[in-house]
Order: structure tokens, then C-alpha cells, then sequence
């Protein structure tokens, strides 16, 4: 039995935000050494729910490729390469428990070199990655993690438990959707050879232990029928279309002193022969030489060099915005069900309001519209509350934030179709205009009387500019051409009147209702007094009258 040499380097980095890093100068290290940076690599990664026996298979792996070295082909067929029963097992860190062990991704340090059946040499790498659906992780986290270990691996090996599930296959396609996302230029199907490998497998009457069982077991579950929900169609052909090549091996339980010995350390004496006899199957399966995938993408193979750049390429659009964030079943469900809401709030702020002044509605005042608004957007955000709605009051938040920005947006549009109806809106623009032709007329009338002829004459021809002005505007909104010029024409008509026209009209008019009630006032008092007067003098003369009688 060889010698045991290398370690696992974390290339790959969980950080406590919730973000991934990569260590550059320790995956260089390894890629760039001068004998493997040019030759064609080989990725065999393993990736599935933590606390499954991830780190405890690859490490089975590193001893199948360090004693095939130097075992002859019927000697690896036999499994000598397993080693004596005392052996303990070594290499990638792994524990019993039930707590996670590996974060990030961890790249075996050790390269094992192959040449394949055609001739090519090739060095083999060996992948581990941070389990999925612990109860440290978001839904992202196991994605990304699951999606580049799928983009960088030319063999994924999918670590299930006991069977092939729906919902396993439902994570498979949530996760290699979110690498493909990544690699949308990809021609061809994304990714290369994907393995189910299935532990603990308890129904071998079913489907019998080994490569054999497996296949048949994988093509009941991938198999596509017309009897199938159209949903269930689409995750198979999903799964199908973004894999060359796809296989099922089932694996049964190692024993229970693997499983509840704390003290169990690898060694072959303390498992199960059924188990070691399909380990024996299983590692030529993946890494014989004529079963090794070099990894190529868009159909050329790659070498080590060259899968850095690639790995820092893809390390940097999982830390961008570029791809949409990953959902749990309950954020996506929840969200839906805001969105539904706001809808159907929204809906009826818009039936509401297409009442009081949408389409043949009369013109409303704009201080009642205003206030109708007020009114029904109230009675909307109640509907909207009213709602059950997934979530919780928190996450919706923002979705009653949106509803808010939404019925706004509609009220604008409804103010400026209620505001089209008005007829002085509709000639604003030449009543303000002819005002303005009234006023430079009279100033130069009056200037003429004076005798400044010359300023006259100067407001006398703004006069025969703002004529032109109301004669384009006309012809503009007759021919439906020189939009631009029009809308010009509106905008210095409309700056006329907010600023200078309008304050002065509204300044004479609140004057004169000012002043009005003074005069009168003024002439009521007047009046009065000539009464009491006259009222007065009768008296007196009818007095003086009677004296001279």
C-alpha cells in the first residue's frame, strides 16, 4: 500500500455574511505546479446534504487512486486496493455526529496522473464540498456551493440518502439552473457526467445493489409519462438536457459501527462486506482510467492552467448581482401571495377611481380629486391588509410599499386625464398667449401716446412674434406635425401664466374682493348718513311750519 502524502486546501471560502471567496494563491499552487499546469485535468467532486458520508467516500477515492498506482488490473478488481482490515481512513477531515463538518470547497492538494485509453495524459483531482441544507446555510449558500462544484467538475457525484426523491430532484434542478444562469453561453449541454450515488439503500428485492440496480432505479424516477403533472415532465427533461452523461449506483449501509460507534476510525474490520464489495464496484466505475471525463467546456478540454482562470471567472459572478437571488419554497410562496394581494388591491384603487373620473366622467375639481383619491387609497391599503397573506406583517412591508408607489403612479395618470378634460387646459396655451398679445398691445399703444415711439415699436413687434407663436401652435395641433415646436410653444406659455400671468391675475382678483366690500360698505355709510340727514331736515321744517301756523 502506498504512502499517504497530501492534504485537503480550502480553495473555496465561507464567509459569515453569507459570501464566498477564493483563495487563489493555494488553488494556484496546486494547478499551476510545472507538471500539471499544461495537461488536461480531471474533477471528481462530490456534493449532497451534509452529514451523509461525503468526506468518508472520498476518502475511499484517494486510496483507490493511490493503490491503482501500483496494483495490477486483476488485483483492482479483487479490491486489494482496499487495503488490510486494520487500516484506518485517511484523508479528507470526516467525523460521525450529527453537527456539519466541511465549509466552502476543499480541493485534495495530491495530483494523481492517468494516461486514458487514447493515449491523452491527465491529471485526476478530487473535490469536497460544504453539505447542503445544514442549519447554518441559506438556500443560496447550498446552491452556489452545489453550482460551482457542478461548473468546475467534469464528475458530480450527487450523495443521496436511502433513495432518489422528488425533492432531491427538485434541489437538483433549483441548483444546476443557478450554475447554468452562470454559463449561459454555453453551447451544448452544460455539464458533463452526473452520478446519483444512493447510500444506505434498503430495498435490494427492488432494485439490487451495484451499477445494474441503479440504472434501473434511475430510469423509474427520470422516466417521463403523459400521466405526469406537466410540472414533473419539465423537472426530468430539465435534469436530462443539462447532462451528457447520467448514472445511478446504489450503495447499501455500511454497518452500525460505522454509523453509531463514536470511536469508529475507517477501519474495513468495523464495516460491512456488502458495503466493501460494492465499494469495490463503485471506485473503477468512476475513476479507471477508460471511465475518467476530462473536463472541456464549449467541447474543448481544459488544462489546470486554464481551469484557474475559469474558477475566478465563476467565483466573481457568484459574488456580482448579476444572477437573481436563490428562494426557499416559503419566501417564494409568500411572495406570490403579496404580490396577488397588491394586485387585487391595486385593481380596485383603479375600478374605484375609473368611476369618479375615468373615462366619460365629467372634470373634477382638482382639490376634490385629491380628496376622492385620499379616500379610496385608504380603502385599497385596507383591502391589501385584509388579505392573508404568507410571511408575516414584516415581509410585507415592502409589498405595501410597492402598492403605495403603484397607486401614485396611477393617480398621476388619472390627474392628468381629468386635467385634459378641463376646458381651459384645452386652450391654456392660446388664452394665455392672446393675454399676453392684449397686454403688449395696450403697453404699446400707450407708449406711442407718450411719445417713446421706439419702445413702442419694440412691443409692438414682441406682439407680432407671440401672433406667429398662436398661428404655429394652431397649425402644430392641426396637422399633428412639429411636435416638438408645439410642445415648445407649451411649456414658455405655460411658464407664462404659473409665474407672472396667473400670481397677477389671482393677486387682482383677491384685491378686488378685497376692496369690493369696502366700497360698498363705504357707499352704504354714505347713504345711511344722507338718510338720517334727510330724515332730520323734515323734521325741522315740518317743526318750523307748525310755528308759523
Amino acid at each position: 500500500m502506498a504512502v499517504d502524502s497530501g492534504s485537503p486546501v480550502q480553495i473555496v471560502m465561507a464567509n459569515d455574511d453569507h459570501t464566498f471567496s477564493l483563495d487563489e494563491e493555494a488553488l494556484g499552487a496546486l494547478l499551476l505546479r510545472p507538471d500539471v499546469v499544461h495537461k488536461k485535468v480531471v474533477i471528481v467532486s462530490v456534493a449532497g446534504a451534509f452529514r451523509k458520508g461525503k468526506s468518508f467516500l472520498l476518502d475511499f477515492m484517494l486510496r483507490y487512486l493511490r493503490a491503482s498506482d501500483h496494483l495490477q488490473p486483476a488485483e483492482i478488481h479483487q479490491g486489494a486496493w482496499l487495503g488490510s482490515d486494520s487500516q484506518t481512513l485517511t484523508g479528507f477531515h470526516w467525523r460521525g455526529g450529527s453537527d456539519r463538518d466541511t465549509t466552502g470547497i476543499l480541493l485534495w492538494n495530491e495530483p494523481f496522473f492517468r494516461k486514458l485509453p487514447n493515449g491523452d495524459e491527465v491529471v485526476v483531482l478530487v473535490m469536497d464540498t460544504q453539505g447542503a441544507f445544514d442549519s447554518q446555510s441559506t438556500v443560496k449558500d447550498c446552491a452556489t456551493v452545489f453550482a460551482l462544484s457542478t461548473m468546475i467538475s467534469s464528475v458530480q457525484v450527487y450523495n443521496l440518502s436511502a433513495n432518489i426523491q422528488e425533492d432531491d430532484l427538485q434541489h437538483l434542478q433549483l441548483f444546476t439552473e443557478y450554475g447554468r444562469m452562470a454559463l449561459s453561453s454555453s453551447a451544448g449541454k452544460p455539464f458533463q457526467k452526473l452520478l446519483f450515488l444512493v447510500r444506505d439503500w434498503s430495498f435490494p428485492y427492488e432494485a439490487a445493489y451495484g451499477l445494474k440496480g441503479g440504472e434501473s432505479l434511475l430510469a423509474r424516477r427520470l422516466e417521463v409519462s403523459d400521466k405526469q403533472h406537466p410540472e414533473l415532465q419539465q423537472l426530468r427533461k430539465h435534469i436530462r438536457s443539462c447532462f451528457e452523461a447520467i448514472h445511478c449506483f446504489l450503495l447499501p449501509h455500511p454497518g452500525l459501527k460505522v454509523a453509531t460507534n463514536p470511536q469508529f476510525d475507517g477501519r474495513l474490520s468495523d464495516i460491512e462486506p456488502e458495503f466493501k464489495a460494492r465499494l469495490v464496484e463503485l471506485m473503477p466505475f468512476v475513476l479507471a482510467p477508460s471511465k475518467l471525463v476530462p473536463k472541456e467546456i464549449n467541447g474543448r478540454d481544459l488544462t489546470a492552467g486554464e481551469l484557474l482562470e475559469y474558477f475566478k471567472a465563476y467565483i466573481k459572478i457568484y459574488q456580482g448581482d448579476t444572477l437573481p437571488e436563490v428562494k426557499t419554497m416559503l419566501e417564494a410562496t409568500a411572495e406570490a401571495n403579496n404580490l396577488s394581494a397588491v394586485n387585487a388591491a391595486r385593481e380596485f384603487y383603479m375600478e374605484q377611481m375609473e368611476e369618479i373620473c375615468g373615462g366619460d366622467q365629467p372634470y373634477l375639481n382638482t382639490q376634490k380629486l385629491e380628496h376622492e383619491h385620499t379616500i379610496v387609497q385608504g380603502k385599497a391599503v385596507q383591502k391589501f391588509q385584509e388579505i392573508p397573506k404568507m410571511g408575516g406583517k414584516e415581509f410585507s412591508v415592502s409589498y405595501l410599499q410597492k402598492l403605495e408607489e403603484d397607486i401614485q403612479a396611477a393617480f398621476e395618470s388619472f390627474a392628468r386625464h381629468n386635467e385634459s378634460k378641463n376646458f381651459f387646459s384645452s386652450f391654456r396655451t392660446p388664452a394665455t398667449l392672446f393675454l399676453v398679445i392684449v397686454v403688449l398691445y395696450m403697453v404699446s399703444g400707450i407708449l406711442d401716446l407718450v411719445g417713446l415711439v421706439r419702445y413702442g415699436n419694440f412691443f409692438a413687434l414682441t406682439m407680432g412674434l407671440v401672433i406667429a407663436s398662436v398661428l404655429t401652435w394652431g397649425a402644430c395641433r392641426l396637422t399633428g406635425t412639429m411636435r416638438e415646436v408645439g410642445q415648445f410653444i407649451d411649456e414658455i406659455a405655460s411658464f407664462l401664466w404659473d409665474y407672472i400671468l396667473g400670481p397677477l391675475t389671482q393677486e387682482a382678483g383677491h384685491r378686488m374682493a378685497t376692496a369690493y366690500p369696502q366700497q360698498m360698505a363705504t357707499v352704504a355709510g354714505a347713504t345711511n348718513a344722507a338718510k338720517a340727514a334727510y330724515a332730520v331736515n323734515g323734521r325741522q321744517h315740518s317743526t318750523s311750519s307748525t310755528k308759523s301756523r
